[in-house]
């Protein structure tokens, strides 16, 4: 398999994170510093200030570290899960209107990377999440509705090939929902609307689902789907994994 990364993103965004974070974390104790000094009016406005920049700051680099820092990051995860499996695709990460796309000659595959831990249930698109304590406040990105970012990530990826390969008429294109973190406590998501499984249950389940289907896309469709994905990452090397 082989995969195409956008490394300068990933940069940017790793810096972006700890730039944000301990901003953040200096705006909070700046905030708790005023709070202990001084008691006068305009003191206190500028400590509420202080207080709800640090806590968005530092939230906002939490939610970057947990795609950009944090090691495995999802992209690895997501490749380590499919490269046995997977030996004629193309990998693109952070280079598509979805972040993770695997081009494969049977189509396309969409893995929408969550990181949440927890107690997590789906029933059909309704999303819950449990047993994450104040964590659910701090650090810990809310698991909102993955089959409906997933649904969106599926008709973004179908708009850009309607305008940057209008000759294919059609081509497959799935979606799996992929809890990328060991740490989760439960998962109970074989009623989602979409495909969603833990990282280590994907290989099984491309083998007994996509790659079960009947025939692979013509060559032309193929190669129109690889040019038009490969204009988006123009200057970077594949690499063979």
């Amino acid at each position: 398999m082989l995969v195409l990364r956008d490394e300068e993103r990933i940069k940017r965004m790793r810096f972006l994170s700890q730039f944000m974070t301990f901003t953040g974390l200096a705006a909070l104790i700046a905030g708790l510093v005023l709070a202990f000094t001084m008691e006068t009016v305009e003191v206190f406005i500028y400590q509420l200030v202080a207080l709800g920049t640090g806590l968005i700051l530092s939230q906002v680099g939490v939610y970057l570290g947990h795609r950009y820092v944090r090691r495995p990051r999802p992209d690895q995860v997501i490749d380590d899960a499919v490269k046995k499996v997977i030996k004629k695709g193309r990998m693109y990460h952070y280079l598509l209107p979805a972040n993770h796309v695997l081009l494969t000659p049977r189509g396309i595959i969409i893995f929408l990377a969550k990181y949440q831990v927890g107690e997590i249930t789906a029933e059909g698109d309704k999303w819950t999440q449990k047993g994450i304590g104040l964590r659910r406040f701090f650090g810990q990105e809310s698991i909102g509705n993955p089959t409906r970012e997933a649904q969106i990530a599926v008709e973004r990826l179908a708009n850009f090939l309607r305008k940057n390969a209008p000759e294919v008429e059609e081509v497959p294109i799935a979606a799996i929902i992929v809890f990328t973190t060991k740490e989760i406590k439960s998962l109970d998501v074989a009623r989602s609307n979409w495909p969603a499984m833990s990282y280590r249950k994907v290989k099984g389940y491309i083998k007994q689902q996509w790659q079960s289907q009947e025939a692979d896309m013509d060559a032309q469709t193929y190669t129109a789907v690889q040019a038009a994905f490969d204009s988006r990452a123009e200057g970077i090397e594949p690499q063979k994994i």
